[in-house]
């Protein structure tokens, strides 16, 4: 039997509601700082959403809704200065306390550091984003908690391509068989499966009917003793939320 050596957590959406309540209000904050007027709904984020990586959405939002759109400098610098504005933005959210954890995840954290399980983080944010939530959210000393956090533009590919677990291994020096990964989205569960990466799937308003049937189990949320989680798919057994010893049978499975 394979022993679990670490949990990899993805953060956006999986930590915290980041993307509608944060990346999302952020990116209309610093459109209205560059004079702009466009505004991503809610409904209309959760299309961009299918593109991985901030200044790949807004490139995408350009060619897609505002393709006569000419910008003052050139296209790469725009999207460059409008994307450095945007994280300004959400490390002012993250300060306000506007992107508060998801249920379960700081329980689940502080068990596997008291138990000895590290931990990582592989997602497509910005490290200055993931930093601003980590601290805000867990402590000012909360980073160095993750043994790896590799984020934003570390590797050439974003999710769904395996390259950010990739590097995670690496930098561990684990297999994939000696690790768990949490995400809520099907680019996140696609990244980490490619690698033979067991995963736990929470889903969101924006994820919610996806296809995570590559998962090992599928929940609302990962769940607290008195706040139990609700299982869409896989078998979670009697336990009613997600702490270390459902992990390790999820991994051992």
């Amino acid at each position: 039997m394979t022993q679990l050596h670490a949990l990899i957590f993805d953060i956006d959406g999986t930590m915290s509601d980041t993307e509608r309540d944060g990346h999302r209000v952020a990116f209309n904050r610093a459109f209205a700082e560059a004079g702009l007027d466009w505004d991503w709904s809610v409904s209309l984020y959760g299309e961009l959403l299918e593109v991985t990586g901030g200044k790949e959405r807004i490139r995408f939002y350009l060619e897609q809704y505002q393709p006569d759109f000419e910008p003052p400098t050139g296209l790469d610098k725009f999207i460059a200065d409008i994307h450095a504005t945007k994280i300004k933005c959400f490390q002012q959210l993250a300060a306000e306390g506007a992107m508060p954890l998801l249920v379960g995840v700081k329980r689940l954290i502080e068990e596997a550091r008291t138990q000895g399980v590290r931990l990582a983080i592989a997602t497509t944010a910005s490290r200055p984003n993931v930093t601003a939530l980590l601290e805000h959210t867990l402590g000012a000393n909360s980073p160095d908690w993750f043994e790896v956090i590799a984020a934003g533009d570390i590797v050439p590919a974003k999710k769904p391509a395996p390259d950010v677990y990739q590097y995670v291994l690496q930098m561990m020096n684990l297999e994939a068989q000696d690790c768990l990964a949490i995400e809520d989205s099907y680019q996140g569960l696609e990244a980490a499966s490619q690698l033979g990466l067991k995963t736990v799937v929470t889903v969101n308003e924006y994820t919610q009917n996806q296809d995570f049937s590559g998962a090992i189990l599928v929940l609302n949320h990962l769940g607290e003793p008195l706040q139990p989680f609700s299982v869409i798919a896989g078998d979670a057994g009697d336990a009613s939320y997600v702490d270390i010893a459902l992990v390790q049978r999820l991994h051992a499975h």
